[in-house]
């Protein structure tokens, strides 16, 4: 490849919009731009979005905000503006990181220019659907559209074994590389200034033992067997501290669960960090990483540990325990808590040993975006190779009545959009109308009322009034009575 050659980059989320994924498609851009070549960002329009602070090209394509409904906006992915741009830039391949719209798009592309495609699979899809769709019927439909969409790609990458075994389990039969994702942050020394500013304000004495987790605040990441483990060692009296760093769906759950376990002199929520020097801070001034996760593909936060010579522990055959020696630059645990409290109460009694390990863990495991990106740009180059050599074979292109029929689709979901958002616009006017109606009637009653009131206080001022001259006439009589008889 050569410098002034264009990557493609593709996905359904990128900043402001921030998950992992579109983290990585960040840090992708960024270092292709710095280090090897142009980068291209594709990604749906997100409201308030701005990127003229980007050293590097961004189109951001239509879409309907659905935030409230699933969290993202829905790209719309027949845009000519993305193929212009393609075409101007001289774009060499095309890198979805998204197995629905992003892929969709880029397919089109692909097709349109005769360029490679590749598609990073980052995460288990299949749980994600389950989670949003509750028929099986449905969920079969979606995933058969991923592994279409999956099927039509030149070149798979996963960013760990794991996730590549996840792919195989609905369906895939290809082949797959393995392509680790990198971590943003660097492996040096913070100061002693800026971790006593983040982590001084809080409840963490000298020789206590501190243990950390950093991500989203959801059951399924562990955090119950962190929780009842942390609830045996209290029991048997060994004294620690626990921080979770983030927020999340089951936050408050997650608080409820610790104040019921008794557990809220040790347990620490700081909610969400999103400056990464202050999580550095916090991965310094850990102990031990706790990250008893069976879901995630990857385990960045595992290797971003590691970036402060901090060791986890993990259970053994996750995505995670990939490339994980237990002792040597980790520690491996069954998915249990009893199996966590066992070792928890074990490596609170040798502290030398956890700072061994968290050095092996830095040695082993930390693996910068610069080298991760590096790996990638050299596999580009054999991927264009073997495109422009017929290595990849043909795919079933899209079909133009297929393409028809989802532009229809979207097509209706951008009118039921607009058509929601003009209901509403006629609702809060009527609503407006009725307000100031019922404002009118209800000042006219006070009105009305004032008035009968003012009223009913001067009928009874004149009945007064008229009472007071009879008593006063009754009294003149009868003193004239008693005039005449005194």
């Amino acid at each position: 490849m050569k410098k002034n050659d264009t990557i493609c980059l593709l996905n359904d989320s990128f900043p402001p919009v921030i998950d992992g994924v579109s983290n990585a498609v960040l840090n992708y851009a960024r270092i292709l731009e710095k280090n090897h070549a142009h980068s291209l960002v594709l990604t749906p329009q997100v409201p308030g979005s701005d990127d003229s602070a980007y050293d590097f090209s961004i189109v951001r394509y239509p879409s309907i905000d659905t935030r409230k409904l699933i969290g993202y906006v829905t790209g719309y992915p027949f845009s000519p503006e993305a193929a212009h741009e393609v075409e101007a830039q001289n774009v060499s391949l095309l890198h979805a990181h998204c197995p629905v719209t992003s892929c969709l798009l880029a397919r089109q592309l692909a097709e349109a220019y005769n360029l490679p495609l590749v598609l990073t699979w980052h995460t288990k899809y299949d749980i994600d659907i389950a989670n949003a769709v509750k028929s099986k019927l449905l969920q079969e439909g979606a995933l058969q559209a991923l592994l279409l969409n999956v099927n039509a790609c030149d070149e798979i990458w996963t960013v760990s074994k794991g996730a590549g075994e996840n792919l195989r389990s609905i369906g895939f039969e290809g082949e797959y590389i393995v392509m680790p994702n990198g971590v943003d942050l660097p492996r040096e020394t913070i100061s002693d200034e800026l971790l006593s500013e983040v982590t001084s304000e809080y409840d963490l004495p000298e020789g206590v033992p501190c243990f950390l987790f950093i991500g989203r605040l959801m059951w399924y990441k562990g955090l119950r067997i962190i929780l009842d483990a942390l609830k045996t060692l209290d029991t048997g009296g060994t004294d620690f501290r626990m921080v979770f760093v983030g927020g999340g769906g089951d936050e408050s759950e997650v608080r409820e669960y610790t104040t019921e376990l008794g557990l809220d002199r040790k347990v620490i929520f700081t909610g969400v960090i999103s400056d990464r020097e202050k999580l550095r801070a916090w991965y310094t001034r850990a102990d031990l990483f706790l990250f008893p996760s069976s879901f995630d593909t990857n385990g960045l936060v595992v290797r971003e540990a590691a970036a402060s010579d901090t060791a986890s522990i993990i259970i053994e055959g996750s995505c995670a325990s990939e490339g994980v020696t237990d002792g040597r630059n980790g520690f491996l645990i069954e998915e249990s808590a009893g199996s966590m409290a066992a070792k928890l109460r074990e490596l609170c009694a040798q502290p030398d040993r956890i700072k061994v390990v968290g050095k092996g863990a830095g040695d082993e495991l930390y693996i910068s975006w610069t080298d991760a990106v590096a790996h990638a740009y050299d596999r580009y180059g054999a991927v264009i190779d073997n495109f422009r050599s017929g290595v990849y074979g043909t795919h079933d292109p899209l079909k133009g009545s297929w393409m028809q029929s989802q532009g229809e689709l979207m097509q209706i979901l951008g009118d039921i959009n607009a058509a929601g958002k003009a209901l509403k616009h006629d609702f809060e006017e009527t609503q407006a109308e009725v307000e100031s109606s019922i404002r009118s009637l209800r000042n006219k009653a006070i009105v009305d009322a004032i008035t009968t009131g003012y009223e009913a206080r001067e009928n009874i001022r004149s009945i007064g009034r008229e009472i007071k001259e009879q008593i006063e006439e009754a009294r003149d009589d009868l003193w004239e009575k008693l005039d005449r008889y005194l």
